[in-house]
C-alpha cells in the first residue's frame, strides 16, 4: 500500500530568477498542484540565461506566500557547501514556519554545484558515504538535545538545535542507482527519483532495490512503516496545444538529455552549454513527454503510476509557465485525479 496520489510542480530555479519563480510558484497552488519542490544548485545548467538562487531562502519566501503545498528541495546536497548542521538547522527552521509542509529532499551532490568553490570532487562511493553520515547526523540533532559526534567525515561537540518543530520534517533521498534508492527504502521518508529514462532502469533496478531497502526497514524497525514512504517522481513533460512549440521548448532543457558519461566531472555551466547546444531537438526532447493531447498524455503519465509512485512532480521546460501552469490545472490533473 503506497501513500495518496500528489500532484506537485518543479520550480525550475535553473531557468527563472527567483521573484517569477516565487510567483509560478504561488500560481501551482492555486491552480490545484499540492506540492512545489526546487532544487539547490550554486550554478545552472546553462550560462546563457541560467539562474541559481539560493534554495533555502527561497522556500523561507515560498512558505510565507502560500498556505497549503508541501515545499521541498529536490534535491540539496548536504555534505559540500553545507555542513548536516546547518542543514538541520535550516529545515528546522523552516518546518516551523510552515508546520506540516517541509520536505527535506538530499542527494550526492553535482560536480557542476560543487568543483567552483575548490572542493576536490570524490568518486561515488565516497558521495554516498559522505550523504549516508550526513543523514545520520541531521537525524540525531533533530531528535536528541546534544549532540557529540564523531564521524569519519563530520564532526559536532555538544550540538543542540533550538528551534525545530516538535513533529520531525520528513527527509527524503533522491537516487537514480541502487545504493542510495536501497538506502532511501531503509531509512527515509520518501524517495526521489526522475522520468525518461529506460523502464527497465526502474523496473529490473531501482524499484528491486527500493523494495529491498524497505524489507530492512520492517527488520531494523526504526525508522516507522514502509507504506508510509512516498515514491516521488520528477516527471518531464512538454505539454501544449501547438505541438512544434512543446518540442522547442525542451531546448533550453537539453543537458537533461547528455549522458552521464557525456557530462560526469563537467563543473562549468558553459561547457554544459556547448555539449548540449550540439544536440539536436529530437534528442533534447527525449527526456520529457511531449504531446499536445490530454488522453494521451495522462496514458503516458499514467505508466510512472502502474509502477507504483504515487508523488509525481511536474517538470515544464517552457518559458511561460503561467501558460503550463493553467493548461495544467484545467485539462491535466484532473483527468489525473479521476485516475485515483
Amino acid at each position: 500500500m503506497t501513500p495518496p496520489l500528489r500532484l506537485g510542480y518543479k520550480a525550475s530555479a535553473e531557468q527563472f530568477d527567483p521573484a517569477r519563480l516565487l510567483d509560478f510558484s504561488v500560481l501551482a497552488e492555486d491552480v490545484g498542484f499540492d506540492s512545489v519542490f526546487v532544487s539547490d544548485h550554486l550554478q545552472p545548467w546553462m550560462h546563457d540565461g541560467g539562474h541559481a538562487p539560493a534554495a533555502i531562502p527561497w522556500l523561507g519566501a515560498l512558505a510565507a506566500r502560500t498556505e497549503r503545498v508541501v515545499i521541498g528541495t529536490s534535491v540539496l546536497t548536504p555534505t559540500y557547501r553545507y555542513h548536516p548542521g546547518v542543514v538541520a538547522q535550516a529545515f528546522g527552521t523552516l518546518g516551523l514556519l510552515a508546520p506540516g509542509r517541509v520536505v527535506l529532499g538530499v542527494g550526492t551532490g553535482e560536480a557542476l554545484n560543487e568543483v567552483t568553490l575548490g572542493i576536490e570532487w570524490p568518486e561515488v562511493k565516497e558521495r554516498f558515504a559522505r550523504m549516508k553520515e550526513a543523514i545520520e547526523l541531521i537525524y540525531l540533532l533533530w531528535n536528541e538535545d546534544r549532540v557529540t559526534y564523531d564521524g569519519r567525515f563530520y564532526s559536532t561537540r555538544n550540538a543542540t538545535i533550538y528551534d525545530r518543530p516538535s513533529e520531525e520534517v520528513p527527509l527524503y533521498i533522491g537516487a537514480s542507482g541502487p545504493a542510495a534508492t536501497r538506502l532511501a527504502g531503509r531509512i527515509a521518508s520518501g524517495w526521489i527519483t526522475t522520468s525518461g529514462k529506460a523502464r527497465e532502469l526502474y523496473t529490473e533496478n531501482l524499484l528491486p532495490a527500493f523494495d529491498e531497502g524497505l524489507s530492512r526497514r520492517a527488520e531494523d524497525g526504526v525508522y516507522g512503516p514502509g507504506d508510509d514512504v512516498d515514491r516521488l517522481i520528477e516527471v518531464k513533460v512538454s505539454f501544449d496545444h501547438d505541438y512544434d512549440r512543446a518540442l522547442e521548448d525542451t531546448r533550453f532543457w537539453a543537458p537533461l538529455a547528455l549522458s552521464p558519461e557525456e557530462k560526469m566531472g563537467v563543473e562549468d555551466p558553459l561547457e554544459m552549454q556547448r555539449l548540449a547546444g550540439a544536440l539536436p531537438t529530437e534528442r533534447a526532447a527525449s527526456r520529457f513527454i511531449v504531446s499536445t493531447d490530454p488522453d494521451e498524455h495522462v496514458a503516458r503519465i499514467r505508466e510512472y503510476l502502474d509502477l507504483g509512485f504515487n508523488h509525481l512532480v511536474f517538470h515544464a521546460p517552457g518559458h511561460d509557465q503561467e501558460r503550463f501552469l493553467r493548461l495544467y490545472g484545467e485539462e491535466i490533473l484532473p483527468r489525473l485525479r479521476a485516475l485515483e
